[in-house]
């Protein structure tokens, strides 16, 4: 069965997870400097301001197999909302990493690493 493509009252376009990718939610305070730490490694990245949690894209299975405290896994039954394309700011979902011509894809592994290394600063400071 095809993804599910429907239109949010934000402007966002709901999508099935688990098709073209699995989407990792993170906390801001969290997925923010993962961002940071990721640089040029990173995909594309969701920022909701209203729920304060970002969402990476990763390849489809990771969902399965991801056990990172603090974050949820979404695979297939679960929904993200996707921004327009360009929408970089604003209290409604808006990319905080646009998907560029690599796509969107960020590899669990780095991820998993740099979600740990921030967490792990955040304690620290």
């Amino acid at each position: 069965m095809p993804p599910t493509r429907l239109p949010s009252a934000a402007g966002c376009t709901l999508e099935d997870a688990g098709h073209d990718w699995d989407a990792i939610r993170v906390p801001r305070a969290v997925g923010v400097p993962a961002v940071a730490i990721l640089g040029s490694r990173c995909g594309a990245v969701v920022d909701d301001p209203l729920t304060k949690l970002l969402y990476f894209f990763t390849p489809v299975g990771t969902a399965a197999r991801w056990e990172v405290a603090g974050t949820r896994a979404l695979g297939a039954g679960a929904t993200v909302a996707i921004p327009p394309p360009r929408r970089t700011h604003g209290r409604d979902p808006h990319w905080r990493v646009c998907p560029g011509d690599d796509g969107w894809i960020t590899d669990p592994a780095a991820l998993r690493a740099a979600l740990e290394d921030s967490e792990r600063a955040g304690r620290s400071a």
